[in-house]
C-alpha cells in the first residue's frame, strides 16, 4: 500500500469518527434514556430470570406466528414470484415453531437457550467491532467490555447445558442489558453537549 492510499484510508476513518462524534453530541440524551431503560430492564430480568425467560419464549412464539402468517399472505397474493414454494415452506416452519413456543413455552426453553447463545455470539462480535471503530473517542472501552461480556455469556450458556436453560436466558439477557445500558450511559455522558 502506498503512502497516498494509507493517507486516504486514514482520512476516511477520521471523517467517519467526526461524524460519529457529531451524532453522539447531538443525540446524547436519547442514548442516556436508552441506557437508563436498559439498566432498569436488565435489573428486573436478573431479579426474576424465569419470568423473563418465559416472556421471551412467548414473545418470540407470537412473533414467529404473526410473521409466518404475513409471509404466507404475501406469497399467496404474489404467487407468480419465483421461489414461492420455498417462501411457503419458510412460513409454515415459522408458524409451527411459533405455535410450539406459545402452546408449550417451558419446552421451548432449550431452543431459546440455543438462539440466545447465537445472539450473544453475534452481539459480542458486533460490539467489539463497533468499539474498535469508536476507539479514539471517549469511553469506547465500555463498548468493548460489553462485547466481551456477551461472549462470556455465550460460554456460560453452553457450560451449564441443559440444566441452566430455564433460568439462564433471562438472567444473561438481564446482565447483557445492564452492560449495554451502562456503555450507552457512559458514552452519552462523555459526549454531552454543553
Amino acid at each position: 500500500m502506498n503512502i497516498n492510499a494509507e493517507f486516504n484510508v486514514s482520512s476516511e476513518i477520521n471523517q467517519i469518527q467526526l461524524k460519529i462524534r457529531g451524532y453522539l453530541q447531538q443525540h446524547w440524551k436519547w442514548l442516556f434514556v436508552e441506557g437508563v431503560f436498559l439498566i432498569i430492564m436488565g435489573s428486573a430480568a436478573i431479579i426474576v430470570p424465569n419470568v423473563f425467560t418465559l416472556g421471551i419464549i412467548l414473545f418470540l412464539g407470537w412473533l414467529l406466528i404473526i410473521s409466518g402468517i404475513l409471509q404466507m399472505v404475501r406469497v399467496f397474493t404474489t404467487s407468480h414470484l419465483p421461489g414461492a414454494r420455498l417462501w411457503i415452506f419458510s412460513a409454515i416452519i415459522q408458524i409451527i415453531i411459533g405455535y410450539f413456543f406459545v402452546t408449550d413455552p417451558l419446552d421451548g426453553r432449550m431452543t431459546l437457550a440455543v438462539l440466545l447463545g447465537l445472539y450473544f455470539a453475534m452481539d459480542g462480535m458486533a460490539k467489539i467491532y463497533l468499539a474498535l471503530m469508536f476507539r479514539p473517542l471517549a469511553s469506547w472501552g465500555w463498548l468493548i467490555f460489553s462485547g466481551i461480556a456477551s461472549l462470556l455469556m455465550l460460554i456460560i450458556v453452553w457450560a451449564g447445558w441443559p440444566g441452566t436453560a430455564l433460568w439462564v436466558p433471562g438472567l444473561l439477557l438481564g446482565i447483557n442489558l445492564i452492560f449495554t445500558g451502562w456503555s450507552l450511559l457512559s458514552i452519552s455522558l462523555q459526549h454531552k453537549s454543553v
